[in-house]
C-alpha cells in the first residue's frame, strides 16, 4: 500500500537532508571543541570559573552558531504556514479495533527513551545547584553574595515555558518527527553549558536548553495519540509520560557516581551522547500522517496509517463542533479557553501549575535541603535515588489505574496521595535529619507521584482536545507545569533564600488540593471512549 519503503520515508523526513546533517555535524564538532578547556581544568577539580575561552572553544561556538540555522533550514519545509493551515483541516485517529502490535511496542520504547532524555535536562538542575553555588560563590553557599543560585533553574524553566508553546506550533509546520530531530540537535548543542566559565553564560545556555526540552512531551503525546490503538492509548500515554521518575532516578545515580570525580559540569556534558542517541532513534519514529497528508505525501501517510492502524478524516468547513469553524480559525490557541473546552482547560491548568510548584518548589531543592539537614552531597544524592527507585512502580500503577479505573478518578487519587505525603514533611520538620528511612519513604510519593501527575495531565490533555489543537492542548499542560516552576523560582530569587523543606511542601500541597477539587467538579471521564466521542468530533471520511 503506497509503495513507499521505510528507507524512503526516513530519507524524506525533512526538506533538505544535506543541510540538516551538515548542521548536525557542525554542532557536534563544536561541542567536542569545548572539551579540551574542560579537561585542562582537571587539576583544579574541573572548576572553570574565571577562565577565559581559548581558541578551540571560540571556534566551537562559531560552528554551533553556524550549525543550528542549517539544521532548522534542513527540517523547515517550503510554505510551512500553508502546511499548518491544511493540517488543521485533517484529523487522524487510531481505529478502535486495531490490535496492539510489535511496532506499537517499539514506538512506545523509543518515545520512553526520548522523554527520559528530555526530562533529564530540567531534572539535572536539582543536582547541580549546590555545586554551581559553591563554584561561583552564590547564595546559599556564600552568605555574603547577593546573587542566588536560583537564577539558574529560573532561566532553565523559563526556557521550557517558551519551548512548550513554540514546539506546539512548530510541530504542525515541520512535522512531529522533524521536531524531535531538531530537539535532539539542541540537546547536543546546549551540552556546552557544562564548559561555560562564567555564570552569565551558564544562564544563557540553560535558557536555550530549556527551549529545546520544553516541547518534547506535547509533540510525543500528539504523535502517540494518532498511532496508538484507542483501547491502549490512555495507559500508554501515562506510562511513558510517567518516566519522569525514571529520569530523576537516572540523574540522581549519575550525580552520585560522576560529580565527585568530574564536578557538576559532567551532568550537562552528558547531553552530547544522549542528544545523538535521540537523533539515531528517529529511524523508528514515524512522521505524523496528518502532516504528510497536508504536504500531499498521500502514499507515505497511507503507509504509516496502515502500519499503525489509523484513519484520516476531513473536517468540514461548516462543522459547528469543537473542530468546527476551520476556515475561519484553524487551530487558534484561544479555542482551548472557549466553550466547551474551558472546563477541561481550567482543570488541566490548575493541575499543571500544581505539579510545577511541587517539581520546582519541592523537588528542585530536595538535594540542597537534605544537605541542610546534615547529609553530605553524595549521601543526599543516594537518598533521592533510593526514594525514586522505590517509587518507580507508581508510574506503572498510575498507567494501570488510568486504563482500568478511569482518568478522572486516577488524577483525583494521585493529587490526594501527593498532597498527603507533602503534609508529612510539614509535620516531621527537621526531625527528618535523624531518620533516614522515614525521609526516604516520605520522598517516594512526591518524587514519583508528581511525575505520574505530570503524565496524567499531559495524557488527559491528549485525549480531551480535538485533533487540530491537540498539540496546543498538551502544550497547555506542559506549559502550565513550567509556569508554576517559574513562579516559585521567581519567589526564591526575590527572597535570595532557599525555602525549607517544610515550606516547599506547603507550597506544593495547596495547589494540588485545588486541582483535585477542579477535576471532581468539571473533569470529564475519558475511560473507554474514542477520541471523536470525547472531543465531540463527527467523523467525515476522506475521499
Amino acid at each position: 500500500m503506497g509503495g513507499v519503503s521505510e528507507g524512503d520515508r526516513a530519507g524524506r523526513g525533512f526538506e533538505h537532508p544535506a543541510a540538516f546533517w551538515l548542521g548536525t555535524l557542525a554542532c557536534s564538532v563544536g561541542v567536542l571543541l569545548h572539551l579540551p578547556m574542560y579537561y585542562s581544568a582537571r587539576d583544579m577539580g574541573y572548576r572553570m570559573a574565571g577562565m577565559h575561552p581559548d581558541v578551540s572553544m571560540v571556534v566551537g561556538m562559531a560552528l554551533i552558531l553556524l550549525g543550528l540555522p542549517l539544521v532548522l533550514y534542513g527540517v523547515l519545509p517550503r510554505r510551512s504556514g500553508e502546511i499548518k493551515l491544511l493540517a488543521a483541516g485533517i484529523r487522524v485517529r487510531p481505529l478502535d479495533e486495531a490490535p496492539l502490535q510489535a511496532r506499537h511496542i517499539v514506538l512506545l520504547a523509543v518515545m520512553t527513551i526520548a522523554i527520559t532524555i528530555d526530562v533529564m535536562k530540567p531534572a539535572t538542575l536539582s543536582f547541580i545547584a549546590p555545586g554551581v553555588a559553591h563554584e561561583y560563590h552564590l547564595l546559599p553557599a556564600d552568605k555574603h553574595s547577593h546573587t542566588p543560585v536560583a537564577w539558574l533553574p529560573l532561566f532553565g524553566i523559563a526556557g521550557t515555558v517558551l519551548g512548550s508553546w513554540l514546539w506546539g506550533s512548530l510541530g504542525d509546520r515541520i512535522g512531529r518527527r522533524s521536531s524531535i530531530l531538531f530537539a535532539g540537535v539542541l540537546f547536543v548543542s546546549t551540552s556546552i553549558c557544562g564548559t561555560m566559565p562564567s555564570f552569565g553564560w551558564n544562564l544563557f545556555m540553560c535558557f536555550l536548553m530549556g527551549i529545546g526540552a520544553g516541547g518534547m512531551l506535547p509533540v510525543a503525546f500528539a504523535l502517540l495519540s494518532e498511532t496508538m490503538p484507542a483501547r491502549h492509548r490512555g495507559w500508554a500515554l501515562v506510562l511513558i509520560g510517567g518516566d519522569v521518575a525514571g529520569a530523576y532516578l537516572l540523574v540522581s545515580w549519575l550525580s552520585a557516581r560522576l560529580t565527585p570525580h568530574y564536578s557538576w559540569r559532567i551532568l550537562w556534558l552528558i547531553g552530547l551522547p544522549t542528544g545523538l542517541l535521540l537523533i539515531a532513534l528517529n529511524r523508528w519514529v514515524p512522521e505524523s500522517p496528518r502532516y504528510l497528508l497536508s504536504r500531499g505525501r498521500t502514499a507515505e501517510a497511507e503507509a504509516v496509517m496502515a502500519r499503525y492502524g489509523a484513519r484520516a478524516e476531513q473536517i468540514p468547513a461548516d462543522d459547528d463542533g469543537p473542530d468546527g469553524a476551520v476556515a475561519a480559525d484553524r487551530g487558534s490557541i484561544l479555542e482551548i479557553v472557549r466553550r466547551p473546552l474551558i472546563g477541561a482547560s481550567t482543570a488541566i491548568a490548575l493541575l499543571g501549575a500544581g505539579v510545577g510548584l511541587v517539581t520546582f518548589g519541592f523537588q528542585q531543592w530536595v538535594p540542597t535541603n537534605i544537605q541542610h539537614l546534615g547529609y553530605t552531597a553524595v549521601a543526599s544524592d543516594y537518598v533521592v535515588r533510593n526514594a525514586a527507585l522505590i517509587g518507580l512502580p507508581l508510574t506503572v500503577l498510575s498507567a494501570w489505574m488510568y486504563g482500568v479505573w478511569g482518568s478522572r478518578r486516577t488524577i483525583i487519587a494521585f493529587c490526594l496521595a501527593t498532597a498527603a505525603a507533602l503534609a508529612g514533611f510539614v509535620v516531621a520538620g527537621n526531625s527528618l535529619a535523624h531518620d533516614r528511612l522515614l525521609l526516604s519513604l516520605l520522598l517516594v510519593v512526591p518524587l514519583s507521584g508528581t511525575s505520574s501527575l505530570a503524565a496524567l495531565a499531559a495524557g488527559y490533555a491528549a485525549e480531551v482536545y480535538p485533533t487540530r489543537i491537540r498539540t496546543r492542548g498538551t502544550g497547555l499542560a506542559a506549559g502550565m507545569t513550567k509556569l508554576g516552576g517559574v513562579l516559585i523560582l521567581g519567589v526564591v530569587v526575590a527572597r535570595s533564600a532557599v525555602p525549607s523543606i517544610a515550606q516547599t511542601a506547603v507550597i506544593g500541597a495547596v495547589p494540588l488540593a485545588a486541582a483535585m477539587l477542579a477535576f471532581w467538579r468539571v473533569g470529564a471521564e475519558t475511560k473507554g471512549l474514542g477520541l471523536e466521542v470525547i472531543t465531540g468530533e463527527e467523523p467525515v471520511a476522506v475521499a
